[in-house]
């Protein structure tokens, strides 16, 4: 018996979750295992439909290990492609769903669309998975704050600063991650040696432009952190977008080594200074605002 949920679940927030949590309830009272299916890459990017514009809230590797840890069976990942993309949602259930994957009970959310037959309602999709021999079953709309939780939301609210926002409505801290590259030790010089980012998903969404509180983990240890995002207009270095990290009371050389980002709080935007000095005094003001930061959580987690 396999109970299974279907789509590109970016980000898995909270909409995402009440319906797997129904999926995993789902397969255990009925003695089965539950399974999502998925796609990647994105289908915007295969069919160049504002492609350019498109940036994900979780990586392939996030995206299955979250399921791993929200208790999902299995994760069928199916390369999506501009063939796969002109079949119709019969063949997509008959053809994968039922016959490759071995699918007998299927989720449908509220605003379900599959195949290239996609206008069609949830209500017909069940009608054509139940003539397959699937047991269809619709999931009602997850609201949060009195509007429909979505993935284009919450890119939305990080590009716009809003991060405890998104934070709640993935129902985690957002994360980036990438490799420790080499940068030009100007954060160093001001005495705040940071750590620079370069990201393994070009595509993955960056936060907005700002001073971040972050998690910063890395050989196995996490580490509190001040993240800047941003173009460094103070010193005027061109537009190349940086995603330094300052970590507290660390010197250690962490080149080369694989560095993940949880982002807890935003402290401020990015902004011009009037000199280094001016930058260097702000960057001390915002150290002492991470400490304080970090001190509260610790003592709110004892």
């Amino acid at each position: 018996m396999v109970v299974a949920a279907t789509g590109f679940f970016d980000g898995i927030h909270l909409g995402h979750r009440a319906v797997l949590r129904q999926l995993c309830d789902l397969a255990e009272s009925r003695g089965g295992s539950s399974a999502v299916v998925t796609f990647w890459p994105h289908p915007r990017t295969v069919l160049q439909q504002d492609a350019s514009d498109l940036r994900l809230l979780t990586t392939l590797a996030e995206k299955q290990q979250i399921l791993r840890e929200l208790g999902i069976d299995q994760c069928h990942v199916v390369p999506f492609s501009r063939d796969f993309s002109h079949l119709t949602s019969e063949e997509f259930l008959r053809d994968y769903l039922r016959d490759q994957f071995g699918v007998n009970i299927l989720l449908l959310g509220y605003d379900h669309r599959l195949g290239c037959d996609a206008q069609q309602t949830p209500q017909i999709l069940a009608e054509k998975a139940l003539k397959l021999g699937i047991e269809p079953i619709i999931v009602q709309r997850t609201d949060a704050d009195g509007s429909g939780i979505s993935s284009t939301r919450i890119r939305n609210l990080l590009q716009q600063g809003a991060l405890e926002e998104a934070n709640h409505l993935l129902g985690r801290a957002y994360q980036l991650k990438g490799v420790v590259v080499a940068g030009n030790q100007l954060g160093r010089k001001l005495g705040f040696p940071t750590a620079n980012m370069q990201l393994y998903e070009p595509l993955k969404l960056v936060p907005a432009h700002g001073v971040y509180c972050v998690e910063a983990c890395f050989e196995g240890k996490t580490y509190p952190g001040l993240c800047n995002i941003g173009s460094r207009p103070t010193v005027g270095l061109g537009n190349a977008i940086t995603i330094e990290t300052h970590l507290l009371d660390f010197s250690q050389d962490i080149y080369g080594l694989d560095l993940e980002l949880t982002f807890l709080a935003r402290i401020r935007d990015e902004r011009r200074f009037s000199s280094l000095e001016a930058l260097r005094q702000r960057m001390g003001e915002d150290l002492e605002f991470a400490r304080q930061y970090f001190t509260f959580v610790r003592s709110k987690n004892k």
